[in-house]
Formats: C-alpha cells, sequence, structure tokens
C-alpha cells in the first residue's frame, strides 16, 4: 500500500510541476498591444517619437511665422525653396535624426507656404534617373537635366542633452537649436530654440 500511496504522490508531484512549467512558459510569452500613434507614452523618459514630432512641429510653425517669410515672398514674387540639411546629435544617447528631419520636412510642405527641395541623398538617385531617361526614355517623355530649383534657404541644427541623475530620480534636459540660412548670402534668417525637461524616477535607475 505505501508503494501504491508512494507512486500517487509521486505522479502528483510531476503534474503539479509540470502545470507550474506551463504556466510559467505562457506568463514569459511576448504580449503585443496596438496604439495610436499619436498616443503620448513615455517608458524610459529618453528622446522618443513624441517629442520629435512635437519639436518639430512647433519649431517650424515659429520658422513660418516670421517676417522673412512675407519679405521673401514680397520681393521674389515665389515661394521660398527650402532644403533640410544635417541636424547633429550632440546628445550622449540614441536620437533617430533621420525621423526628426522627415518631421520637420513633412511639417515644411505641409504648411503649403514653402517649396521643398530634396536632400543631398536623394538628389544623387534623381540625376542617375535623369541620366537613364537620356538614354532610354521617349524624348516627349524625357526629363532633361539642368532644369533643377535650387534652394534659396538651408535648415541646419542639433541636438544637445544634460543629464542629471541622482539615486533613482534622474532630470533630462533636451534642447534643439535650428538655424536658417540663406544660400545667396550665409545670413542666419531664423534662430529657433526649443527645450524639453523630463523628470524621471524609478527603482534600479541604470543609463
Amino acid at each position: 500500500m505505501m508503494g501504491c500511496s508512494f507512486r500517487a504522490n509521486s505522479r502528483l508531484a510531476l503534474a503539479l510541476a509540470v502545470s507550474v512549467l506551463v504556466l510559467s512558459i505562457a506568463g514569459c510569452g511576448t504580449s503585443v498591444e496596438r496604439m495610436d500613434t499619436a498616443e503620448v507614452k513615455d517608458l524610459s523618459g529618453a528622446w522618443n517619437d513624441t517629442d520629435s514630432r512635437l519639436v518639430s512641429e512647433e519649431m517650424i510653425q515659429d520658422v513660418l511665422s516670421r517676417d522673412w517669410l512675407p519679405e521673401f515672398t514680397r520681393t521674389h514674387k515665389k515661394k521660398p525653396a527650402v532644403i533640410v540639411g544635417e541636424v547633429l546629435n550632440l546628445s550622449n544617447e540614441h536620437v533617430n535624426v533621420n525621423t526628426f528631419t522627415a518631421d520637420m520636412e513633412r511639417a515644411l510642405i505641409n504648411s503649403g507656404k514653402i517649396q521643398f527641395v530634396a536632400s543631398k541623398g536623394e538628389r544623387g538617385e534623381i540625376r542617375e534617373e535623369r541620366k537613364d531617361q537620356d538614354i532610354n526614355a521617349a524624348e516627349a517623355t524625357r526629363k532633361p537635366m539642368g532644369q533643377e530649383i535650387g534652394a534659396d534657404y538651408m535648415l541646419k541644427g542639433t541636438i544637445n542633452t544634460i543629464i542629471d541623475t541622482s539615486g533613482s530620480s534622474q532630470v533630462r534636459y533636451y534642447q534643439v537649436d535650428l538655424t536658417l540660412i540663406s544660400l545667396a548670402d550665409n545670413v542666419k534668417t531664423w534662430i529657433g530654440q526649443k527645450k524639453i525637461k523630463k523628470f524621471v524616477k524609478r527603482g534600479n535607475l541604470r543609463y
């Protein structure tokens, strides 16, 4: 009888162990929740998509509201052509500068007040396509070389951070500086600055 009881207890213990293992594996599974792309969700306190979008939109609204724009339009009888130059990440963390510049381009184009010129990398690819058209495209549809619109202004900038940490608390300070420069004479037409400050508090803070 004791042998049967021992085997029964062993089987019960094994069944319980298997159940615990199955539950543990299930608990470790990946959970995915879809979010609205406009929803604000700060997890680490680091620079994120919301910062990129809000900073670019606010700074572009500022540059478009200044006197240089109506003065240029009145003098030249056209919309100014703008190109986004280099935006340097001088911070101590990874910032997706490409996403930030894309947000700026979108805000500029959607304003309807600016002509936007293709970037240096984009122009190279387009020029290669024109060369190919010179050989292979029908004359009626061929796009000739030398017809590009030259940019009137270049928008350049930097992203900087200051991180102040004490124990499990941290203040993350971001400063974005943008400058609009006239390509005709190198005059700085507009200088914009946006600051973001975040207080982060959590256990076992490590960076």
